[in-house]
């Protein structure tokens, strides 16, 4: 089975005559749960799908504008995905109708690629900074293939992965998953092929282990009669086997970029006129702040003036509550990370550093008023309220719990979100009031995102009361809203 979707208009590299492959069929069972309703080709790093990135690397470091894409597990979901990116590329879909492995995935593309050279890419593997146009010196060889090796100084990573023997540049043998490698350089999954790598992988037998043409087999058997040459990666490299590599991946793109990321702080805010002009100062002055941006809520006193005097930038929502205003924030901040909390000064700024670094680790970052050393004298958190944040949390942890959350407080309205994870999360908001605050965490949860909550001073708060937790009846009220929304989207679900 045969799909094609038509390249679209885009600035692309000097256009290449090699084709590119990429084998995007398998099932990523040790991946679960993330890939449990996704392939994992799909998988996301830093907002874009891996499959997206190695295409990327295709057509802007080797011209590459036809690339062939073997599918199986979840395929059309592959398909739908790529179809709403304007990539440039020829894209041609090709059904691995029985995962066999990489080999056996090969062999579905022979037709396409007879008599040219291509290159074959894992949908699985992530790069940054990759040096992949260096495989340009190569197409003027009489060279029958080229294996991409990364020099790695974690042993243990060669043992998950291949090293080859390799002499002159020249690869002699492959050994799989070594266990006691010789040698620092672990084999990654990038190949530039010819046709011959076909007749090998017919003449190969499949392992012992898992009765699949292993690439590795063909290759080292390859390189004993055939011009098989070594290129080595420079950047980031991440083998995508489970979702400890996932959060790794993730974390390692982050910090390589951190200081390039732009940050906005969201306040919703409604007759806050007492302490508006305060919180704005604090937030605006902190280094890691480029944006304040303060949602009015239908304000009848000064509030908006206030705001705009202060330094924020101001918009308005008509639609009154809590949630209605965080979402048209969240819609209409400019940073890659978003901070949101409140008017009322019961939040400062200094926790800001602790909120960006774990978002280095996850997708959103969630504050806890529950640390009783953290809780100013005269705060807003009485026993009831704070044991009721605790149950819901923990109510939240019971009907989630395949996906191990940690939560102890569900109404801690100071937290951090990157705007890519909120694209990701932003159909399943609906809540209009506080019932909000909780529905971002299950968004997070049912979109298989990584979320941490961490400790924050709560201050006592300046001008007025609580509009959902001021007195018991308010208490209660918000609480049945809560467990509302978590028990709507746990059927839903």
């Amino acid at each position: 089975m045969e799909f094609r979707m038509e390249p679209k208009a885009d600035k692309i590299s000097k256009p290449s005559d090699i084709i590119g492959v990429i084998l995007a069929a398998g099932k990523g069972v040790r991946a679960y749960p993330a890939t449990r309703f996704i392939p994992k080709a799909l998988l996301d790093i830093g907002g874009k799908a891996l499959i997206e990135r190695n295409i990327e690397i295709m057509r802007d470091q080797l011209g590459i504008r036809k690339i062939l894409i073997v599918i199986g597990h979840l395929g059309n979901q592959i398909i739908h995905y790529l179809n709403q990116k304007a990539l440039g590329v020829d894209l041609t879909y090709i059904e691995q109708k029985e995962q066999k492995g990489i080999g056996n995935a090969l062999l579905t593309v022979e037709k396409h690629v007879a008599n040219t050279r291509f290159l074959l890419m894992l949908a699985d593997e992530f790069y940054v900074d990759s040096n992949h146009s260096q495989l340009h010196e190569f197409l003027d060889q009489e060279i029958d293939a080229v294996l991409m090796f990364k020099k790695e100084k974690n042993r243990a990573k060669i043992s998950n992965n291949f090293t080859g023997q390799i002499r002159n540049g020249r690869v002699l043998a492959l050994i799989e998953k070594p266990a006691v490698p010789d040698s620092r350089l672990m084999g990654v999954g990038t190949y530039l092929l010819n046709n011959k790598v076909f007749e090998y992988i017919r003449n190969t037998r499949p392992s012992t282990l898992r009765q699949e043409v292993e690439i590795t087999d063909v290759l080292s058997n390859m390189a004993q009669h055939e011009n098989v040459f070594a290129c080595t990666l420079s950047g980031i490299y991440v083998n995508v086997n489970n979702t400890d590599d996932l959060n790794y991946a993730n974390y390692a793109l982050r910090e390589r970029f951190f200081d390039q990321y732009k940050v906005s702080v969201v306040i919703p805010a409604y007759n806050e006129e007492e302490t508006i002009t305060e919180v704005i100062e604090d937030f605006k002055t902190h280094p890691a702040v480029d944006e304040v941006l303060v949602v009015d809520n239908n304000s009848r006193d000064a509030t908006h003036a206030l705001a705009i005097q202060a330094g924020a930038r101001v918009v308005t929502e008509k639609a009154q509550g809590y949630g209605c205003a965080m979402k048209c924030g969240l819609d209409e901040a400019k940073g890659d990370i978003i901070i949101l909390t409140e008017a009322d000064g019961s939040f400062q700024s200094k926790d800001i550093p602790k909120f960006l670094e774990y978002l280095k680790d996850c997708d959103m970052a969630i504050g806890t008023r529950t640390t009783r050393q953290m809780i100013e004298q005269g705060a807003n958190m009485g026993s009831i309220l704070r044991w009721g944040n605790v149950l819901f949390g923990k109510i939240v942890e019971a009907l989630w719990w395949n996906l191990e959350p940690r939560f102890t407080d569900v109404g801690c309205t100071y937290r951090a979100i990157w705007k890519t994870s909120y694209h990701k999360i932003r159909p399943y908001l609906k809540a209009d009031g506080p019932e909000f605050a909780p529905e971002m965490m299950i968004a997070i949860l049912i979109c298989r995102r990584r979320i941490i909550e961490i400790p924050v001073s709560y201050r006592k708060r300046f001008g007025g009361e609580s509009k959902h937790s001021g007195h018991f009846r308010a208490h209660a009220r918000t609480a049945m809203k809560m467990l509302r929304i978590i028990l709507q989207h746990r059927f839903r679900s």
